[in-house]
């Protein structure tokens, strides 16, 4: 999860993923530069978190707790 210590969204997502036992990486945008960049690209240009690039490539940008858990699942299938 590509996040902000800021970022309310990112907290509220952090904590619902914590919730369902979900597991992830944080990655603070701000810190990492590279990382800075992986967002921009994935949000037309823009630093909007929470953004979550899974591991076929594919991102999502402050998505909801079903979106994850659909996406995951769709993932495993």
């Amino acid at each position: 999860m590509y996040t902000t210590p800021w970022c309310g969204y990112c907290h509220r997502l952090k904590s619902q993923l914590d919730r369902e036992g979900i597991t992830y990486e944080i990655v603070d945008i701000e810190q990492q530069p590279d990382a800075a960049a992986i967002v921009e690209s994935a949000n037309n240009g823009n630093q909007t978190v929470p953004t979550l690039v899974y591991a076929d490539g594919t991102a999502q940008t402050n998505p909801s707790l079903a979106q994850v858990k659909a996406k995951l699942e769709a993932l495993s299938a």
